[in-house]
C-alpha cells in the first residue's frame, strides 16, 4: 500500500506499488502457497494473470510433486466475471466461489474456465475455506482487494499479514488496504510484529494477529 494506506488509484492506468525486488519476493511467496485467492473487483479492474512467474519456482514445485502453479481462488456475489479475463485463461487451475443465486450466471459466464461452488444464501468465507481444505490446501496466499482483506480481518481468518509499504503518497480517491469494519485486532489487542525488512524502496512489515481463529 502507499504511505496513506491506498493499494490503487481511481486513474485507468494500474498503480505500480511494488519495485523489482518486492515483485519477485511476491512471485516467492506465490510459488510456497497451495492456492492464491483474489477478490473479482482486482480481477475487473487490473485483469491481473496471477501467476508464479519464474521458471526455477516452477521447476521446484513440480520436483516436489505440486502443480505447477498454485490454485487460482476468486470469489464473486454478483457473478459478473467475463470468461475473456487473463485469470481464467493462464496458468493452473481456477475455483469460483459464489452464492446460491450467482451459480448459473458465473457457469454460463466461464464455461469450462473454473471449477464453481455455491456457498449457500450469501458468500460464506466459512464454507469457501472448508472446500478449499478438501482440495489440500494448506497455505493459502490473500491478495486482496479491499473487500477481501476485509472479510478475513474482520472475521479473524488470516494467520499472518505481509504488509509492503511504499514511498508514495496516492491522494485519495482509490481503494484501500481495507474498508470500515469491526477488526479483530484493536488498540485493545495489539498485532503481534514478527519482521521488519527494507526490500529495495518498500518497507515490508509481517504482523501476526493474536486472535486468529484458525487452528482453534
Amino acid at each position: 500500500m502507499s504511505v496513506d494506506g491506498y493499494i490503487d488509484d481511481p486513474t485507468p492506468e494500474r498503480l505500480l506499488l511494488s519495485n523489482a525486488e518486492d515483485f519477485d519476493r511476491v512471485d516467492e511467496v506465490r510459488a510456497s502457497c497451495d492456492a492464491i485467492l483474489i477478490g473479482s473487483n482486482t480481477i475487473r479492474r487490473d485483469n491481473p494473470r496471477l501467476l508464479v512467474n519464474s521458471e526455477e519456482r516452477r521447476a521446484a514445485r513440480v520436483a516436489r510433486g505440486l502443480p505447477e502453479y498454485p490454485l487460482k481462488v476468486t470469489l464473486t456475489g454478483s457473478g459478473d466475471l467475463d470468461g475473456e479475463l487473463k485469470f481464467f485463461n493462464t496458468g493452473g487451475e481456477r475455483v469460483v466461489y459464489c452464492p446460491d443465486r450467482a451459480l448459473t450466471k458465473v457457469k454460463t459466464n466461464l464455461g469450462d474456465r473454473a471449477d464453481v461452488v455455491a456457498t449457500g444464501e450469501t458468500l460464506d468465507f466459512g464454507i469457501m475455506l472448508d472446500d478449499l481444505g478438501t482440495r489440500g490446501i494448506r497455505r493459502l496466499m490473500v491478495e486482496g482487494g479491499s473487500q477481501v482483506h476485509t472479510r478475513f480481518l474482520t472475521e479473524g481468518l488470516a494467520d499472518e499479514i505481509q504488509l509492503a509499504i511504499a514511498p508514495i503518497f496516492v491522494g485519495g480517491g482509490g481503494p484501500r488496504f481495507v474498508n470500515d469494519g469491526t477488526f479483530i485486532n484493536t488498540f485493545r489487542d495489539r498485532m503481534r510484529v514478527a519482521e521488519v525488512t527494507t526490500v529495495g524502496d518498500v518497507v515490508l512489515v509481517r504482523y501476526i494477529p493474536t486472535k486468529a481463529k484458525l487452528g482453534a
